[in-house]
């Protein structure tokens, strides 16, 4: 439904939200790739620092939920040339942390052939009460998984949201 005149538009913020349309849990999509944004990554093992607030794990995890995405799919992150690092030890990333699979610099382009696994799904006992209620679609979630298995679902522990994580609640 995109032209060659739109397109450029419809890859930034503004034309997502002029010509995308938001997609339910119900939906039947697969997903060929996912681009996914990093402060820091290691090129030799597809370890990666997002802005630590989490908000892409939860994405990619919603996504597994839905089956648009699976192990094969791929993790592509654009950055700078000296945000490539070697010293993000693997053994501290957590079950939810996206590694990537391709790096794309301004000079260059990585494949990390990376062995990290990827995450499975959304990590409920890790998630925070505060972060759940700041999106609506995923406590949508939880109480359709809930619904499905009858009984609750373990919450993670309370915390103090960043600034930049707090968003205003619509609904």
């Amino acid at each position: 439904m995109l032209t060659s005149g739109t397109i450029k538009e419809a890859c930034t913020s503004v034309g997502v939200a002029k010509y995308g349309r938001p997609i339910g849990l119900d939906e039947k999509i697969k997903v060929d790739l996912i681009v996914i944004g990093s402060v820091a990554v290691d090129p030799n093992t597809g370890a990666r620092l997002g802005k630590g607030e989490g908000f892409a794990e939860l994405e990619y995890g919603m996504l597994r939920y839905m089956g648009a995405i699976d192990d094969s799919t791929l993790v592509v992150t654009s950055v700078h040339d000296c945000q490539l690092v070697d010293d993000i030890p693997v053994e501290k990333l957590l079950i939810h942390d996206v590694p990537v699979d391709i790096i794309c610099t301004p000079t260059q382009v990585i494949f990390t052939n990376t062995s990290i696994p990827k995450p499975q799904g959304i990590y409920w006992d890790k998630l925070s009460p505060e972060k759940l209620g700041q999106i609506r679609i995923l406590r949508e979630l939880k109480r359709r998984i809930e619904l499905e298995i009858g009984k609750k679902l373990p919450t993670g522990p309370s915390e103090k949201l960043p600034p930049t994580a707090q968003r205003n609640r619509r609904g």
